[in-house]
């Protein structure tokens, strides 16, 4: 097979989470501990750091990569889900895993994955530690895919683990309340291995605290640390929380690396040149201005929307699609009922019908027209909109990057 023939392969024989759903998620380690066994165990072969929480993941992992980068070291940096190519979530200081190693990779275990039944996430992250291995890398920032302690990537023994935050999200898989969310995210927390928190509250921190003294991990909270006044490239106002997490998680991994204060001034404002990361309030164009975000659950849309609040502009159009799983409940009341929507389905599996989401946020008060594509949807706000207007594009990681 080709890269593409591959790259189909990974995406349509095996389950996918962020394609299928439910099917896709599996319920224990077990193939992943199968996987890195028949694979040499690559995982103990660098360093590394491990990123969980609702949001900010990405973010938080790249500006680490980004300042390990300016440090001078070799960083592998692993995320999910990608935008445009499958390779992006793999990539060593910022340069795509090639896709000759991918091809290479698949072909040489196809036949183990289809006699284990391995997911595409198990799959994937087994290819990251194997390249990454390869590669000789000095450390890797490893993002979680879905919540933690079932995580494929949760076989590795990091220099210290990260949990950003805890909001509702993927509730059918990770539970209904907070502690629960935080006990699955909370399941990356190993045995002397230190912790950093970033955002908390009550319920979530009697959680961490109780698994790390269980675990006799050091604990650390972010939240509480001094503003942060670094300049950074990622221009979201949530950043300001993510940048907190960063700067806490370097000062303890300054005892395993040589990190100076301009190492890490450089490498968050180097972060998006660095390590390629898109969609986080990601100016599409001036005027009208128009920005896209990758926030989809109600605790990172509410800080988008808060933003959104803040900008001068004379008429909000957002153009809005959404997965079918989604609780539209939960994330309509935030919206605007003053701005003009343009609904529209994201173009995979999982999409929800775009009709169906106008329908919904009717009953919220939120109206406007049903387009046949994300695209569609831009095209006709760009054309509606004034140049003092705002256009805000979102719902979905999906829908982001059919317009970037």
């Amino acid at each position: 097979m080709n890269y593409q023939e591959t790259t189909e392969w990974l995406f349509k024989q095996l389950p996918m989470f962020q394609m299928q759903g439910a099917i896709a998620y599996k319920k224990d380690l077990t193939n992943t501990l199968l996987l890195v066994e028949h694979l040499g165990h690559p995982e103990l072969q660098f360093k590394s750091v491990h990123v969980a929480g609702t949001n900010g993941k990405g973010s938080t992992s790249s500006m680490m990569a980004s300042i390990l980068q300016e440090a001078g070291y070799k960083v592998g940096l692993y995320t999910s889900p990608h935008l445009k190519d499958f390779r992006e979530r793999i990539k060593i200081n910022g340069q795509e895993i090639p896709e000759d190693f991918v091809v290479d990779f698949v072909a040489q275990n196809q036949a183990f994955f289809e006699a284990n039944a391995l997911s595409f996430f198990e799959m994937t992250v087994g290819l990251a530690f194997d390249y990454f291995a390869k590669a000789q890398i000095d450390v890797a920032i490893i993002e979680v895919g879905m919540g933690g302690r079932l995580d494929a990537t949760n076989v590795i023994t990091p220099l210290l683990s990260v949990i950003t935050n805890i909001g509702f999200d993927h509730t059918q898989f990770l539970g209904d309340t907070l502690a629960k969310i935080a006990t699955e995210k909370a399941g990356i927390i190993k045995q002397n291995i230190p912790v950093v928190i970033g955002e908390y509250n009550s319920e979530t921190q009697a959680v961490f605290q109780s698994k790390a003294a269980a675990e006799k991990a050091p604990i650390f909270y972010a939240h509480t640390a001094p503003e942060v006044t670094y300049p950074c490239a990622l221009q979201g106002d949530y950043q300001k929380h993510n940048k907190k997490t960063v700067l806490q998680a370097i000062e303890i991994l300054k005892a395993s690396f040589s990190i100076s204060e301009d190492h890490i001034k450089a490498g968050l404002q180097n972060v998006v040149i660095h390590t390629g990361l898109l969609g986080r309030w990601h100016v599409l164009q001036e005027k009208p201005f128009a920005v896209c975000d990758t926030a989809h659950n109600a605790h990172g849309l509410a800080e988008v929307l808060a933003q959104i609040a803040h900008q001068n502009y004379e008429t909000l159009h957002v153009v809005l699609g959404v997965v079918n799983d989604k609780d539209l409940d939960a994330i309509l009341p935030l919206f605007p009922k003053s701005a003009v929507y343009y609904f529209s389905k994201p173009n995979m599996p999982r999409g929800l019908d775009a009709a169906l989401l106008q329908e919904k946020a009717g009953e919220y008060g939120l109206e406007g027209w049903v387009y046949d594509s994300v695209s569609a949807a831009y095209k006709k706000a760009l054309s509606n909109a004034h140049l003092n207007d705002f256009i805000y594009v979102g719902g979905s990681t999906f829908v982001v990057a059919e317009i970037i």
